[in-house]
């Protein structure tokens, strides 16, 4: 291969998206909810989620798709693990604002409808409340030929927190606690790139997985006997994180040995890798120096398509799919609380005052824009 891939190469500019992105957001005008009632909005720059006034209590809002890891359920017909990836990627970010989810409503586009398709989205769909511990209040289905050319699923969640609660990063201070929470694999985010580099290989999402796929404390979901295949590992779903972190919120506002105050900041790292974080914090920086093991279908992603380290960790979330940044005082009694109910958590690096930008044990892997 004569360069390296990446995910631009592969389709997805991140910097072209987060341009349209803001472009988009500098063209909307104010609310027209006037603060004090509900629907008001909260301010939150950088947030994960939106964060509306009811009453005495915040409502969160946060809407995703799960992207064009579809293609590749729709290649295999196996759609058993989309509808967790499309309330994980929704309820996650929920979490990051310090909100509880409660409620999910899922859309569906198809060219046409097919009812053997939607039963497994809707058995998918009722595992993901049942893991976020959510009601599925709603959904739309919409048939659109000639627009959509195959099944696409997206959804919004709705949370709920008492208002001055929110978590918002604008505590953190230097030398707050970084404590990873593992990936199940590589969640919703990078696909483009994924199957670019399966197409490279010249390998089928049938085959054998070129790698071993073992990885301590996940679990992959299986419709085969034998040997993993490669597709039964790209398809593993993205992690849902309300358990243990709305158990640790729950805790911090209860009788816990730390308290809210003391989560400082909680990230969810989706597309843009660690960059993510700096959306936490306006000035302040991140270093991981302890990163959590890399599980093996990032290393071989990386080899088979020559994919640069640094694309590797903007790109995807290489065995961290949350980091939660607490005060240093109180992150012994935080980890050891997240350890009890998750295998795999560690402390993986510190809130650094040495500019907005993230570092890491490797070197070259540095971020200083989301």
């Amino acid at each position: 291969m004569s360069e390296p891939m990446d995910y631009a190469s592969a389709g997805v500019d991140i910097d072209l998206e987060g341009s349209a992105v803001a472009s988009l957001i500098g063209a909307l005008s104010k609310s027209v909810r006037q603060p004090g009632t509900p629907g008001a909005p909260v301010d939150l720059p950088g947030g994960f989620g939106g964060l509306i006034e009811f009453g005495d209590n915040l409502l969160a809002m946060a809407t995703d798709g799960v992207g064009s890891k579809l293609q590749i359920a729709t290649m295999l017909e196996q759609w058993g693990g989309v509808g967790i990836d499309c309330m994980a990627m929704n309820v996650n970010d929920l979490l990051c604002v310090g909100a509880e989810p409660i409620a999910f409503v899922d859309y569906v586009a198809v060219p046409k409808p097919d009812p053997a398709i939607h039963a497994a989205l809707g058995a998918s769909l009722a595992e993901a409340c049942r893991l976020a511990r959510v009601t599925l209040a709603g959904g739309e289905t919409a048939s659109l030929p000639g627009i959509v050319t195959e099944l696409d699923l997206s959804g919004t969640a709705l949370g709920w927190l008492p208002k001055g609660q929110a978590i918002t990063g604008e505590h953190l201070q230097d030398g707050d606690v970084l404590i990873g929470l593992p990936a199940s694999g590589i969640h919703s985010n990078g696909y483009s790139l994924v199957r670019k580099i399966v197409e490279h290989a010249g390998l089928t999402y049938t085959d054998p997985a070129p790698f071993n796929a073992d990885h301590d404390g996940r679990t992959l979901m299986r419709w085969t006997n034998g040997t993993p295949t490669l597709g039964e590992v790209v398809l593993n779903p993205t992690r849902i994180y309300c358990d243990p972190v709305v158990d640790l919120l729950n805790a911090a506002r209860g009788d816990a040995p730390f308290n809210i105050e003391h989560v400082r900041g909680i990230c969810h790292i989706t597309g843009g890798g660690l960059s993510n974080l700096l959306r936490l914090h306006p000035s302040l920086g991140w270093d991981i120096h302890t990163p959590l093991p890399v599980l093996p279908e990032f290393s071989w992603l990386q080899s088979a398509g020559g994919v640069e380290t640094r694309e590797m960790y903007r790109t995807f979330n290489m065995g961290m799919g949350m980091v939660v940044a607490v005060d240093a005082n109180h992150a012994s009694a935080v980890v050891d609380w997240l350890q009890q109910r998750m295998e795999g958590v560690a402390i993986v690096g510190h809130v650094k005052d040495h500019g907005h930008r993230v570092t890491h044990a490797i070197e070259g892997v540095e971020f200083s824009h989301y």
